[in-house]
């Protein structure tokens, strides 16, 4: 009987290590990373980028735009568990062209631009994550829009249908 108590706590304390686990780091941005929508090559289109993981995927899904990530992630259905999401820190990025290919931060721990007269990389609007407040303040200055958290950034902002008669900057 004792053997079999120690066995059933060994046996949750492996199951409490395994819920304890860290999520699995963010991966650099290379040629071969395709959107997960388009499935066209992210590096090809500017502004900011993002990954999913998921439970048991040996390698994230990528998006092409921030606003796409967010459809995912918004969207009742999925392939699999969602272990870890990352965007692109805009703070950090060379330029729009080039959002970097390392830069990234956890999805939760961004400041999102919503609203902004900005294009991503498929051309509709744009949700921007930055790292500091310092950093969205000037991009609203410039192109408008309002902060979120993650947990805040409004349905329409992400589902709602692309008006393709409107006029989206492109930043530089």
């Amino acid at each position: 009987m004792k053997r079999l108590i120690a066995l059933s706590l060994l046996a949750l304390v492996a199951c409490n290590e395994e819920e304890a686990k860290a999520p699995p780091p963010p991966v650099d941005l290379t040629e071969q990373a395709l959107s997960y929508f388009c499935q066209m090559n992210v590096a090809e289109h500017g502004g900011p980028k993002g990954q999913i993981h998921l439970q048991g995927f040996p390698a994230p899904l990528f998006f092409a735009q921030v606003r796409d990530l967010m459809a995912y992630l918004k969207s009742p259905e999925r392939e699999a568990e969602i272990t870890a999401v990352y965007v692109s820190d805009m703070s950090a990025a060379p330029s729009w062209k080039n959002p970097g290919v390392d830069n990234w931060m956890a999805a939760e721990d961004a400041i999102y631009v919503v609203g902004a007269n900005v294009a991503g990389g498929m051309g509709a609007p744009e949700i921007v994550p930055f790292k500091d407040d310092a950093s969205a303040a000037a991009f609203i200055a410039t192109y408008g829009g309002e902060t979120h958290s993650l947990d805040t950034i409004p349905d329409a902002a992400v589902l709602a249908p692309v008006d393709l008669t409107q006029t989206l900057e492109t930043p530089s």
